[in-house]
């Protein structure tokens, strides 16, 4: 097939991402040129994913004004990011592709994309009125989602959602490093990831903090002192922190669609101590790759944190291996592809 993979122009894709959309739609766009599909890959300039042909956009210069910040502010009117978008559908509208995969969470994307054999993915919840409001003129069978409990939402929102196409994490050779006593805290650093709320519950568990990730949202204050600070790494980079780290925590304040970052923690045999809200209890098999406690409570987040460093962390990888791997994913989007693409 010909396929047309779509990102969001607010940011280059690079080694080391934002976030989990750009990370997972890069590795869908590698993973289905490797299946012999021609693929190419629209984004903003500055991109790099060897492998993949890309046609790229200049960056919008208010692309910061349209950054999602669940919790936070709302995104404000972009219209350069608009026309970006304009001008990467007309750049796939002349390349004539047999089927478009959609990434970007911008209401532009959803509206340019009208007429074309479309599959997109919500990798968010129903959070932007103006992006709920585009997504209810398409039909659920050219309408995904990232998690069972993401397409609740989107059904509470009144969008019925066709398919949900997990997301996964490729298995990287990772070392068997004796855990340290470090509590691992990886991602943007924003209000809505809970960071803080993750450090007051490794401070209880008598463990130390390791920090991996970019600042995201600088009206979020918050102290780091005592922490080690790994910065913003690579997935690579990621994964070995991963490996000899004792726990990694998440403690989102919302919903998670998904949870790329405790499967990329499992799939390094590192157990995952996590709230219990959105997709996190499809991600981490509880009691098996990690713990889960109720959302908010952080008495009993420490308690889960305790209770991973008890589990094996072979059946941790095993676990994920099981359910979490790149390659059924990459199946899964081919699969649902080729459907849309057969429609009328």
């Amino acid at each position: 097939m010909r396929i047309a993979v779509v990102a969001s122009p607010v940011t280059p894709l690079q080694p080391a991402q934002l976030g989990g959309a750009q990370s997972i739609l890069t590795d869908l766009a590698v993973g289905l040129a490797g299946r012999g599909h021609d693929v190419r890959l629209y984004c903003a300039a500055g991109s790099a994913v060897p492998g993949v042909r890309l046609v790229t956009v200049p960056a919008p210069q208010d692309a910061t004004a349209a950054l999602v910040i669940p919790g936070g502010r709302s995104a404000r009117p972009a219209p350069g990011v608009d026309a970006a978008i304009r001008a990467m559908f007309e750049a796939v509208v002349a390349d004539r592709p047999d089927v478009v995969s959609q990434h970007a969470f911008d209401a532009e994307a959803f509206r340019a994309a009208a007429g074309l054999k479309v599959l997109h993915t919500l990798h968010l919840p129903p959070l932007v009125p103006e992006v709920v409001e585009a997504v209810r003129g398409v039909a659920a069978a050219h309408l995904a989602t990232v998690s069972e409990a993401c397409r609740r939402a989107w059904m509470q929102a009144g969008v019925e959602v066709g398919i949900v196409l997990p997301n996964g994490v490729a298995v990287i050779e990772t070392p068997d490093l004796e855990p340290d006593g470090f509590a691992l805290i990886a991602g943007r650093l924003s209000r809505e990831k809970g960071v803080d709320l993750a450090l007051e519950a490794i401070r209880r568990a008598g463990l130390r903090a390791r920090i991996a990730g970019p600042r995201f949202d600088p009206a979020y204050e918050i102290d780091l002192d005592g922490a080690e600070l790994a910065g913003h790494l690579s997935r690579e980079e990621l994964r070995r922190h991963m490996a000899r780290s004792a726990v990694t925590v998440c403690a989102p304040r919302w919903d998670e669609p998904f949870g790329l970052v405790a499967a990329e923690a499992q799939m390094a045999g590192c157990p995952v101590a996590a709230f219990a809200r959105g997709g996190l209890p499809e991600v981490i098999e509880d009691g098996v790759s990690g713990r889960l406690a109720p959302p908010d409570d952080v008495a009993a987040l420490a308690e889960a944190i305790v209770a991973c460093r008890k589990l094996d962390r072979r059946d941790v990888r095993r676990s994920a291996q099981r359910r979490l791997g790149l390659d059924a994913v990459i199946e899964r989007y081919e699969s649902a592809l080729a459907k849309v693409a057969s429609l009328s």
